[in-house]
């Protein structure tokens, strides 16, 4: 199953997942709206710490757009109210302990460090359209400039 990947036009997977104050939230909340998905490994890493502030940094313009933005990790809530209040950050976190919104959406793979073979998280983003289908997709995302990248993508989508 983790071998699977959605595509762009696809129907998105359906999810409910606990945010870092524990309140469930689902995608079916976003239905009529734009939302940025984005998938990270983990929280208060150099990578994902500077991710998470580039889309906090963009919130506004991503609401402007009628887009919301929404991270999920494998970390667990305490994690992600710690990481939010820690580097000041707005964006909604959601908690993926078990793995299952991640292998739907293709993005829980193997993995190699250092010649040891593991799974974990592919650093990918999607663009949600308000149907709930996959507008597009990034997968093995480098960090920097990636969320002007998306800025820039929804709204030639939204043209």
């Amino acid at each position: 199953m983790s071998e699977e990947t959605v595509k762009i036009d696809d129907e998105a997977p359906g999810f409910c997942l606990p945010d870092e104050n524990g309140k469930e939230v689902c995608l079916h909340e976003y239905k009529g709206q734009w939302l940025i998905l984005y998938f990270y490994p983990k929280d208060n890493t150099p990578g994902c710490t500077l991710e998470a502030q580039d889309f906090t940094e963009a919130l506004e313009e991503f609401k402007d757009m009628d887009a919301e933005v929404v991270g999920i990790s494998p970390d667990d809530i305490e994690t992600h109210e710690k990481f939010k209040q820690l580097k000041d950050l707005e964006i909604k976190l959601l908690s993926d302990t078990e793995h299952g919104v991640m292998k739907k959406y293709g993005v829980w793979k193997p993995k190699k460090m250092f010649g040891n073979e593991y799974f974990g998280v592919i650093r990918s983003t999607f663009i949600i359209d308000p149907n709930s289908r996959i507008a597009y997709k990034w997968e093995k995302v480098k960090v920097r400039g990636h969320v002007d990248e998306v800025k820039k993508k929804l709204a030639e989508l939204k043209e």
